[in-house]
């Protein structure tokens, strides 16, 4: 039987359906430009037309990095906020975007996808239908990514994370990445692990609001579900902290990409045996 971690149940990802939480997604660090020719290069040249899929899309990040090696992108999101507020952005209205809302493991899907991108979102997906609905849709020499965005170690990290601990609404909140993540999908034989390829870090900087502003983009810190006075206070004290880091009032911060990429699996060893 798949058990998939109670900390990316419904009651935790459905806070990317919060208005605040999409309010707050522009202020999230971009994706360095190498991670879209690094994604190129894993799609099935086979396929004609080239189609992708962008699974859990969120604002389109990720869809509009890869518009330039695609003739189609399905652009999946569950969150009717989330693709509303990509259909704002300079690309929204590209003809080679489909939007599309609704659960991945459910919606109509346009295959084969010479490339299926999962980044930050497959973790938040029902594992025992998504991964066997991609593995489905997905050409014979396609993959799918895991992508991930990855910072050097903040020097503030360990003065935030009481901060975190103790306003944070996700109380079964345990440290993930997509490295555990795939390592667990690879432990239920729904995902079988390929390759891994990673970008050279860039610099990214922002004024402080702005960082303090990404947080409430993250599970766990949806203003719309803390108290007023309880956001404030959390801003408050995370804004002192970063402060006394960055006196200048610019976070700077090296961020680069990593790519776990494979084949998503039809069955599980459990069905396999029922």
């Amino acid at each position: 039987m798949i058990t998939q971690p109670q900390q990316f149940s419904i009651e935790y990802s459905s806070i990317f359906q919060d208005a605040s939480v999409v309010a707050a997604y522009t202020n999230r660090p971009p994706y360095p430009p190498e991670t879209f020719a690094k994604l190129a290069e894993l799609i099935d040249r086979s396929v004609a037309p080239v189609r992708l899929l962008d699974a859990g899309c969120g604002t389109g990040q990720m869809t509009s990095g890869l518009l330039a090696y695609a003739d189609q992108i399905d652009a999946v999101d569950i969150s009717v906020a989330m693709i509303a507020a990509g259909k704002q952005m300079t690309y929204g209205a590209d003809p080679r975007i489909n939007w599309i809302v609704g659960g991945m493991e459910k919606v109509n899907l346009n295959p084969p996808y010479a490339l299926i991108v999962a980044a930050a979102s497959l973790h938040w997906m029902p594992w025992a239908q998504t991964l066997p609905r991609l593995a489905q849709t997905l050409s014979e020499k396609g993959y799918l990514a895991l992508v991930e965005q990855r910072s050097s170690p903040d020097p503030w990290a360990d003065e935030l994370k009481p901060l975190f601990a103790r306003y944070s609404m996700n109380r079964v909140f345990q440290p993930y990445n997509m490295g555990s993540v795939a390592e667990a999908l690879e432990t239920h034989e729904l995902f079988r692990r390929a390759g891994v390829v990673e970008t050279e870090p860039v610099r990214f900087s922002q004024p402080i609001d702005a960082w303090v502003e990404a947080i409430h983009a993250r599970n766990g810190f949806s203003r719309d579900r803390m108290e007023p006075q309880q956001a404030t206070e959390f801003d408050q004290h995370v804004r002192a902290i970063i402060t006394q880091h960055c006196p200048g009032g610019e976070v700077a911060q090296s961020i680069s990409a990593r790519i776990i990429f494979g084949k998503p699996q039809l069955s599980t060893r459990d069905e396999r045996n029922d």
